[in-house]
């Protein structure tokens, strides 16, 4: 069994910044006709990297503090209260007018893997450095940041000052190929990254795929030679990769159905967290993760509304 690289000490609320939003998800029957169109099924949930973390983590009953954007609408509305009544706090999320609540609109294939996706995200460019600054507080408050690369460039410099004034343990999702290079320049500043394997490419090398576990241990590794405390490399079916500057290690995939892959990587992200918060050793934080993913691939939605620590143990890899 291995420690964790450093204890997570500080008590406090989890402190999770950025996305929110609508996901609308697309489940083909058959093979996708360009040009026409394919019979399946339409579902949609609420969503965004943020958001789903938040809503996890406050299930597994960690304290958390959402600080996001959304729109003067309905969407808007209903969002709030889903977040809300799960036990998120919610009062720093910015309402606006100039942009409708977001939306990520998905195509998943027969095999439940992500074929296409479109997100529309503008709303949280209303998320301003001054508007963090004025919540300096929530960063004194806070235990641990969570991040993800839907935030714009000049607010997320802003964030990582006040996170290294205060001495906050950053974790960071880098969201998509097109946005991971935002937390490029924050690398050695982040106690946790979680990306998938396009995701991870692009701190290593762009014009190589990671495919397979021996590609994915050396990208972990090459992550924490950056500075990054704990990388997790996720790789779909085929499990995921992590590395610290001590260790690493390989975890399979739990088989399954998959009926939808929405926010499977945000239920690993949260589950890790609490159970580092917890001060649950990092293999075993792990496992809880890749748990936390296979009962949400089973889920029509991003967020598991049972997700529990029972839950999580019972479907724990030995």
């Amino acid at each position: 069994m291995v420690d964790n690289p450093t204890p997570l000490s500080r008590v406090g609320p989890v402190l999770v910044i950025g996305a929110a939003g609508v996901d609308i998800v697309g489940s083909l029957k058959n093979h996708l006709r360009p040009g026409s169109s394919t019979p399946g099924q339409i579902h949609s949930s609420f969503g965004g990297v943020a958001r789903n973390v938040a809503e996890n983590l406050a299930h597994l009953g960690q304290p958390v503090m959402l600080v996001t954007a959304i729109g003067e609408d309905e969407a808007g509305d209903r969002l709030l209260d889903g977040a809300s009544s799960a036990g998120v706090d919610v009062s720093a999320v910015l309402r606006t007018s100039r942009y409708p609540t977001g939306t990520y609109l998905a195509i998943v294939d027969t095999a439940g893997e992500l074929r296409f996706a479109i997100d529309d995200m503008r709303t949280t460019t209303e998320l301003s450095p001054g508007y963090i600054r004025e919540r300096v507080d929530l960063f004194r408050q806070a235990s641990l940041l969570f991040i993800d690369a839907n935030i714009p460039k000049d607010t997320l410099r802003t964030i990582m000052s006040l996170a290294h004034k205060e001495h906050l343990p950053v974790c960071a999702d880098p969201t998509s190929v097109l946005l991971a290079e935002r937390l490029r320049p924050y690398l050695q500043r982040l106690y946790l990254i979680t990306p998938n394997s396009n995701e991870a490419a692009i701190y290593c090398d762009p014009e190589q795929m990671i495919s397979g576990r021996r590609q994915a241990l050396e990208a972990a590794k090459h992550l924490v030679s950056q500075g990054v405390q704990i990388a997790i490399i996720t790789l779909a079916g085929q499990g995921l990769c992590y590395a610290t500057s001590e260790t690493s290690g390989y975890i399979p995939a739990l088989r399954t159905e998959v009926i939808d892959p929405t926010g499977a990587g945000d239920a690993l992200s949260a589950t890790v967290i609490f159970a580092l918060i917890n001060d649950v050793p990092l293999d075993d934080a792990v496992r809880l993760g890749v748990s936390a993913a296979f009962l949400t691939l089973r889920y029509r939605g991003a967020v598991v509304p049972d997700l529990s620590l029972e839950k999580l143990y019972d479907q724990m890899v030995i």
